[in-house]
Parts: structure tokens; sequence; C-alpha cells
């Protein structure tokens, strides 16, 4: 029985897991590596700190095991991130990532000189300011020299592909959200290529994400103490490779994923366009297509006020008080805009806001708020889905947030949908093992991957009451951002 490496790249820390073909989890190898933020609203990353976490986690993941057993490799890997490589291909400047602000400017060009119906015809999508083409012409625009020199515009978890393989890739997925991508065609979009300055020659070569794009480099094999011909994949973005994960796969399957940012991904076997574009139409792993929401801040605004503003890592000690009696009832509200927020208000202005603080507010109701705030963006989201007609009667849930008991709990009710917790929580690690395995003819496709592997071990189910509660308190909540839409532009 082989083994399999599962990579998720994430936007603090790279976490691997060794897989075997009945979806054991082996070993588990994690590393940190740091994010610079040079000016207020930038968001950088060296790709060498990725790649240096990668090679020591990969050694450690694999010390104590037979690695002539090791048969692939798949990644999963933050989306967006525009890595530029020169002729050599060296990295050209760090990496901008997909919680960057600098692009306001070009995001504004693109959406209304160039126009959002001409972007969503081309590419299915609008401009946000995460994305990889706007970041492009703001190195165009801003830094000259720098984008004379770019031979090639990687994402960050192909430049890791490229440096086990030597080849330039990418996977339909992640390339989805490049705002370069025509989705439904899956090829590089010539004109959008034209509109940013650049050309085919400078863009990856495009597969599916359980394709295999070459094997190990002769040196990095031995470096990584690994046989030279172990298979790596194209992989996946750090959504639909959690989607792969969570067995969210086929036509009308829902994840919601609680990490740094939140998602709310919706498979589907045809390719559909939002006509508001408040959801992305992004290409799927499993060879399809999806809808997707994405907020920029979901698991991290938890984090950020528990360790920035409480001073305290103990998030469990911090929800304990938080009893059902409470949820639905809480005076407090919080838009949880901490980076501005893309899906499905698309405003790199708005920002987090506490709203309804009195004097017996407590501790505990700023805590319930962030989390209540989480759950009603994630809910805006999901009721686009529902206007387009797509039913969504439950979900996956997965994702760091997912852990707590209240926070599946509340979300449970805000949704007002049984929610299925996965037996594997690892998401974009589990699926990228998994899409190396169909990659290596483990498995036919990425469904009967899924159905072989993916297990549920519990499902939340909402409390009639407390969703009633719930339903009272997201319309109040609604009234919120449209209230201080015009105030957050005049903050700045």
């Amino acid at each position: 029985m082989g083994y399999y490496i599962g990579v998720d790249l994430g936007t603090s820390s790279v976490k691997l897991l060794l897989v075997d073909e009945a979806g054991r989890i082996l070993n588990s190898a994690s590393r940190e590596y740091p994010l610079l933020f040079p000016h207020p609203g930038w968001s950088e990353q060296e790709p060498a700190c990725w790649w240096e976490a990668v090679t020591e986690g990969i050694r450690d993941l694999t010390k104590d095991v037979d690695c002539a057993q090791v048969r692939g490799i798949g990644c999963g890997g933050q989306m967006h991130g525009l890595v530029a490589l020169d002729a050599q291909d060296a990295v050209i400047r760090p990496a901008i990532l997909w919680n960057d602000g600098r692009t306001a400017e070009e995001t504004a060009w693109l959406n209304t000189v160039v126009g959002k119906e001409k972007l969503s015809a081309l590419t299915a999508n609008i401009a946000f300011a995460g994305f990889t083409a706007p970041k492009i012409l703001w190195m165009r625009n801003k830094e000259p020299e720098n984008f004379k020199r770019i031979a090639k515009i990687m994402l960050p978890k192909d430049y890791i592909n490229y440096k086990l393989t030597g080849v330039h890739s990418c996977d339909y997925s992640d390339a989805s959200g490049m705002l370069l991508l025509d989705v439904e065609h899956k090829s590089w979009s010539k004109e959008m290529l034209g509109i940013c300055g650049v050309d085919e020659k400078q863009m990856p070569r495009l597969f599916e994400s359980f394709e295999v794009i070459g094997t190990l480099k002769p040196e990095i094999a031995e470096e990584l103490g690994l046989p030279a011909d172990v298979k790596v994949v194209a992989g996946a973005g750090d959504n639909a490779a959690a989607a792969v994960g969570t067995g969210t796969v086929g036509d009308g399957a829902c994840n919601i994923s609680l990490g740094t940012s939140g998602t709310i991904f919706i498979s589907s076997s045809k390719f559909g366009v939002d006509p508001h574009n408040a959801l992305h139409a992004f290409a799927h792993a499993d060879g399809r297509w999806h809808l997707m929401g994405c907020m920029l801040s979901a698991a991290s605004c938890n984090k950020w006020l528990c360790d920035e503003i409480l001073r305290t890592t103990d998030y469990a000690a911090e929800q304990r008080d938080i009893t059902d009696e409470r949820l639905g009832r809480n005076r407090v509200f919080f838009l949880p805009y901490l980076m501005g927020e893309r899906s499905p208000i698309n405003d790199t202005d708005a920002r987090g806001t506490f709203v309804g603080v009195s004097m017996d507010t407590s501790r505990a109701d700023l805590v319930q708020a962030v989390l209540e705030g989480v759950a009603f963006a994630i809910r805006d989201s999901f009721e686009v889905a529902r206007s387009l007609g797509v039913p969504v009667d439950r979900s996956k849930l997965c994702g760091g947030g997912a852990k707590s008991p209240l926070w599946r709990k509340i979300m449970a009710n805000v949704l007002n949908i049984p929610l299925d917790i996965p037996q594997t929580e690892e998401g974009p690690g589990y699926g990228g093992a998994m899409l190396a395995m169909v990659g290596c003819g483990a498995f036919e496709s990425v469904q009967a991957c899924a159905d072989a592997l993916v297990h549920v071990t519990k499902t939340v189910e909402p409390d009639p009451a407390i969703a009633e509660r719930y339903e009272a308190q997201y319309r109040k909540f609604g009234l919120i951002y449209p209230a201080l839409k015009e105030v957050f532009p005049k903050l700045q």
C-alpha cells in the first residue's frame, strides 16, 4: 500500500499529512512562516520561506516511515497570491497575498473602465482586490521595472510544485481566482491577459487538479529522501482542496470553511454564473465547477479579539459562559470586515465594527458577537445562493473554527440547516493527498476517492427556537453595513 503526502500551504503556516490508500493519516507536520506588512493594508510573504517550511516538513513527516512507499504529492494552497519569476526563475519581489488591499485603484479601473459585464463575460467573475489580475496591474503601474522582468506568473502552491518538479503549472480551480482564466472553457483568456499587459508565454501550463504534472527532480528527491519517481499532481486552491477533503464533490454538495478566511462552497456539475457576481464562479478540483462566497476574516476575527484585545489564547474558556439561553439574544453585533470584505459586498473600505455596546456589555457578549458576526456574514453568501435557485439543505463544516462546539451550534442555527462534521478536519492537506491518489491511479476519480475515504462523524442539527431567534437577529445585522457603507471610505 502506497503513501501520499498532502500539503496545505496556508497563510501563516504549512501543514503536511502522510496518508495511506485507506485514508488513514499516518503522520502530520507543520511549520510556521512570517507574514510581512510593509505598509498599512499590504500583506506579503517570501516564497523562499514556503519552500524551506515545505522541505523541512516533508523530512519531518517521513522520518519514521519507509520512504520508498511514497507514491505522490498533492498541494492545496492559499489562492490569488502573485508570485513573479524572472527569466532565471528567481523570485522578483515578495509575493503579494490574497488578503492584500493595495489594489483598490486597479480593481476599480477593471470594474468601471473595462467593466463588470465584460470581465464576467471573459472570466465568469468581476475584479476583487485580492485577485491576481489587479496585483499584476499594480506591478505594471507602481513597479514598472519589476514588471518588465516577469517571465512567469505563478500562484503560491504552484511555486512549490515548480520547485519540486521544475514544471510551471497551475490547476483550473486556482487559476479561476486570477481573473485571467476563461472559466467556462478552461483556457487562459487572451483578451484578459492583454488588458493586464502580459502574454500567454508568461503563464503556467493548465492542468486538472488530479493530473500529474511531473515527478521529483533528482536533486530534490535526494534532498528529501524520497524516490525520484514520486508523482506530483497539479493540486488545487485551498478551498477546492478542502472541498475534496470533506467530500464536497458532485452536484449540489456544500462545504462551509471557518479558517483564516471563511467560505461557502457549492459544487456543481454545470457551469453557472451569479448575475450579480456576489459569488465567484470557479472550476472545481473534481473536474467540474463550483460557486463560492469568500469572506476575508473568519476564524481570524476570534483570534484577533482573543489574542490582541483580550490577551488570551484560551478560546474555549472565553466561550464557556455563552449558553443556549444567550444564543439569538445578544444586543451586541459585529461586522467581521477586519481586512475589508469580498463576498458578497466587495468593499475594500469596510472595517470591523462593534455595534450596540453599552455599559453592561460583558466580555462574553463581545466574544459571542464575533462568532455570530462571522456566521451572519457567511449567511449573506448563503442567501445569494438561495436567490439563484441553488437549494442548500445541509452542508459540511470544516476549518479551525469548526473545532468549537459553540461556533458549530451558532452556524447551524444562523443558517438553519444541519451541518455535517467530517471525520478528518484537515481540509486542504487531506484533499491534496486524495488528489495525489487519483493522479497515481489508486482511485479512478475524485468522486470515487471521496466516496471511499470521507466519513461524517457527527451532525449538528439546528434548534427551532434558537434558529427563530437568530432569524430576527440576522435581519438586524443586515441593517448595519448599509448604514455604514458611506462612512467607511471617509475613515480611511
